[in-house]
C-alpha cells in the first residue's frame, strides 16, 4: 500500500494497565518516545500537509518582508557552484539526465520540515524516474527559515550543498542533509563543523578543498541570489514543487501527491517522447 501524508500530531492509545510495573510503563513511555521522533523524520504527505504547506505560506509572507538579503552581503561576487544554471534569473542545481523530457523544479530550504517530510517520502521515486531519463530535477535553494526564526542554518547548508555540487556530490549529500535535518528551532546546520561531519557520511566528499568551501561560505553570495528569486518568484512557501511548470504538492488538480501519482504524472506528461540520456554537469 502506497505511503501516505499523515499529521505529526497523531496521538496513540496506551492500554491503560495498571498492573504492570513502572519499570514496563517506563519502557513503553520511550518506545513511544523513539516511534514518535521517527514519525517526525519520516512523515509521509497527506491532508495534513496541506496544514503544514499553509503555516509555510504564512512563513514565507513574513520572510519576503524580512529576509530579502539572505543574511549575507550582498556585494559579495555571486560564485555559482560547477554545473549550476540559471535560467530567468533563478539560480538551480540541476540532477538527472539534461535531455529527460520532463523537468522537476523543487524550492527547498534544509531548515525547513515540510521539505524532509516531501524529500524523505518522494525520494526512492525521484531517484527512479531521474534514472530511468523520464525525469530532471532542478533544486533552487532558498534561506526562508533563517528569516522567519533566525540564525543562519539555511544559508550555510545550501552554501555546503553547493560545495557539494562543485564535488560532484550534490545527490547524496543533499539527501544526507535532511535525513539529518535538526528540529527547525535547533539552528544546528549554522555551525560548518556540523556540516562538515555530515559531509563524512557521503563518501569522498570530506575533503580538504569541500571543507575551505564551506569555511570559507564560497557560494554564499550564490544563495542569497537564489533565495531573492524565490522571494521574488510569488511562492508560497517551501517547498514548491513544479512539475513541467505546474504546481504539484500538496496536490494537482484534485489529486494528491504521492509516489504513485507522481510516476503517473511523469508518464503522462512524457508519453511519446524519448527518455534521456546525457547527464547534467556534476550533481
Amino acid at each position: 500500500m502506497p505511503p501516505r501524508f499523515v499529521s505529526p500530531g497523531v496521538s496513540e492509545k496506551s492500554s491503560g494497565d495498571g498492573s504492570r510495573s513502572a519499570r514496563e510503563r517506563l519502557k513503553e513511555q520511550r518506545e513511544y518516545e523513539k516511534s514518535r521522533e521517527k514519525r517526525r523524520r519520516v512523515l509521509i504527505v497527506s491532508a495534513a500537509v496541506v496544514g503544514v504547506l499553509g503555516l509555510a505560506a504564512v512563513v514565507g509572507v513574513i520572510a519576503a518582508g524580512a529576509d530579502k538579503g539572505g543574511g549575507s552581503d550582498k556585494a559579495a561576487p555571486v560564485v555559482p557552484p560547477a554545473g549550476a544554471i540559471d535560467e530567468d534569473g533563478k539560480p538551480a542545481i540541476p540532477t538527472g539526465k539534461a535531455d529527460a523530457p520532463s523537468t522537476l523544479s523543487v524550492w527547498e530550504d534544509f531548515r525547513c520540515p515540510a521539505c524532509a517530510q516531501f524529500e524523505n517520502v518522494m525520494r526512492g521515486t525521484i531517484h527512479e524516474l531521474q534514472g530511468s531519463g523520464a525525469l530532471k530535477v532542478e533544486y533552487h535553494l532558498a534561506t526562508l527559515i533563517d528569516g522567519n526564526m533566525g540564525g543562519s542554518g539555511s544559508l550555510r547548508a545550501a552554501n555546503a550543498a553547493a560545495c557539494a555540487q562543485g564535488a560532484g556530490k550534490f545527490t547524496a549529500y543533499h539527501d544526507t542533509l535532511y535525513t539529518n535535518q535538526p528540529l527547525e528551532t535547533d539552528d544546528a546546520f549554522a555551525k560548518n563543523a556540523k556540516l562538515i561531519e555530515l559531509a563524512a557520511k557521503v563518501p569522498g566528499l570530506d575533503t580538504p578543498t569541500f571543507r575551505s568551501c564551506v569555511n570559507d561560505g564560497t557560494h554564499d553570495s550564490w544563495v542569497v541570489k537564489s533565495n531573492q528569486a524565490f522571494q521574488n518568484g510569488g511562492f508560497r512557501g517551501t517547498p514548491t514543487v513544479l512539475l513541467n511548470g505546474e504546481s504539484i504538492f500538496p496536490t494537482k488538480g484534485n489529486e494528491q501527491i504521492s509516489p504513485a501519482n507522481l510516476k503517473k504524472w511523469v508518464a503522462e506528461a512524457d508519453k511519446g517522447k524519448k527518455p534521456g540520456t546525457a547527464p547534467t554537469p556534476a550533481g
